[in-house]
């Protein structure tokens, strides 16, 4: 899943939480879906700061392509 797809779940999933519309065992799987997509994309981020850490080193395409390894 794409970071920007992960985001687009996890607001929708907030948004359902806020609604308070949902009961106590929908809300914590809801919830429970919530921290996995947080965590999914904070990693996507980690990653994505790893490639420019790199291209910023050196500005090499070549180290580049290595990061994402």
């Amino acid at each position: 899943m794409k970071f920007e797809e992960a985001i687009k779940e996890l607001e929708a999933v907030v948004s359902s939480l806020e609604s308070g519309e949902k009961g106590l065992d929908e809300s914590i799987a809801l919830f429970e879906k919530g921290i996995k997509l947080s965590k999914q994309c904070q990693k996507l981020l980690d990653d994505a700061e790893k490639k420019v850490r790199v291209l910023l080193a050196d500005g090499s395409e070549e180290n580049f392509a290595g990061a994402e390894e």
